[in-house]
């Protein structure tokens, strides 16, 4: 696998700007595939398919819908095959694996390299639902009032029900200043909300750095960017310089991005070749294991905890997920998301593509990203009190473990 190929854990972030879900590992390199040749394979007999007696009732059905169908709209030959195309993907049941139309296909490419209007907030499914994985630091999605944890149940009055995240990425992006509605049902309640947010460019928050008493270093991490590697970097040394060994790291509501980011950021802490991350392809496809690149400038002196919450996702989870199993940090806050597999882009035509899960994200101890989040070491949750009273009880907690060490 070419490690030079950008891939994004989560969601690809349209540079600066985003609406939006990302996806998980999308590779930027993109394959080409023609459409004109059949593809083989020692495991399927197309021929055999397409004489089956299954094959030959997606044949009928289409004579029948010819000869019967009601005719509101004509629909043309091509919508028929890229209709049949989706309903192949859809059969495989992953919600990241997706077939991209013409229209679609241009509009996912524009997302990829940025500059469309949106509300700033990633989406995924869990539980067979839309939801919200963070929404973004000073987003219009955070200023409406949507939560890390919310269900998305309508946009623009479109029920989400089997709704894939690529067709509410459709619903919700739009022009600068325009609305969007989208109703929420947040964890925990049975009432939905419905929000009108407006839409606007969204520039990404990368990192902030800050001091607490006690000689404790804060560097908040609100998404692994392109320039994150080099950020964070500059960060650490002024932790260096500053002369503390305590260290919080926060990737709380951080959704992820680039693999290549969260991979170069353990190798501060890792000696070379500790394992990373692993990507898995299955059981009859060898691993490749992302080990430190052993930058590892700190000693035994550094005390380090990490914040995460169910908005840490993708690779927020393999840095912290690496972090935690080589006994470097303990997590303090909530599980974690849960997001880790690896999308593909590979061109059908000159004008459509296809978006296909090829991998899952395994800790350095084997734990499947992709089915489970990380459970934190000291469990912290957030009340309704203390969000109304603006108490940050996970901050707290870890300035309270850090305090009491020497």
């Amino acid at each position: 696998m070419n490690i030079e190929n950008k891939k994004l854990i989560n969601i690809l972030y349209g540079l600066p700007i985003i609406i939006l879900v990302l996806f998980i590992g999308i590779y930027i390199g993109e394959k080409n595939e023609s459409a004109s040749v059949i593809p083989t394979s020692s495991s399927i007999d197309f021929v055999q398919i397409s004489q089956s007696e299954q094959f030959q009732s997606f044949w009928k059905v289409w004579k029948v819908l010819d000869e019967k169908f009601v005719r509101v709209a004509s629909t043309t030959t091509e919508q028929k095959i890229y209709g049949a195309i989706q309903g192949l993907t859809a059969s495989y049941g992953d919600p990241y694996t997706v077939f991209f139309p013409p229209v679609e296909s241009k509009m996912f490419k524009e997302d990829i390299a940025g500059d469309f209007g949106g509300v700033g907030m990633e989406i995924g499914v869990k539980n067979k639902q839309l939801q919200v994985i963070a929404p973004l630091k000073d987003s219009p999605a955070e200023k409406a009032g949507v939560k890390t944890g919310d269900y998305i149940i309508s946009i623009n009055g479109t029920s989400t029900s089997d709704m894939s995240t690529d067709q509410a990425v459709k619903l919700i992006r739009g022009p600068k200043g325009t609305e969007v509605k989208i109703s929420l049902l947040p964890v925990g309640t049975t009432k939905p909300v419905t929000k009108i947010i407006i839409r606007d460019i969204i520039k990404i928050p990368t990192i902030d750095i800050t001091t607490k008493p006690g000689g404790i270093t804060v560097i908040s991490l609100y998404s692994f960017s392109a320039n994150s590697p080099e950020l964070f970097r500059n960060a650490l040394r002024e932790f260096i310089v500053s002369g503390n060994h305590k260290l919080i790291l926060d990737l709380r509501r951080n959704p992820g991005g680039y693999l290549d980011a969260a991979w170069d950021m353990a190798s501060w802490f890792l000696p070379a070749g500790k394992t990373i991350v692993i990507e898995d392809f299955g059981p009859n496809s060898k691993q490749d294991i992302f080990r430190s690149k052993g930058y590892n400038i700190f000693n035994d002196n550094l005390q380090m905890l990490i914040l995460v919450d169910g908005g840490s996702a993708s690779a927020s989870e393999i840095l912290a997920g690496a972090l935690k199993e080589q006994g470097i940090a303990k997590l303090v806050g909530t599980k974690t998301f849960g997001k880790g597999s690896v999308q593909e882009l590979v061109n059908i035509t000159s004008d459509t593509s296809l978006k296909v899960t090829i991998a899952s994200w395994l800790t350095p101890n084997g734990h499947n990203l992709s089915h489970d989040g990380l459970e934190p070491d000291y469990n912290v949750p957030i009340t309704e009190k203390d969000a109304a009273a603006k108490i940050d009880s996970q901050m707290n907690k870890a300035i309270e473990l850090l305090t009491a060490r020497p």
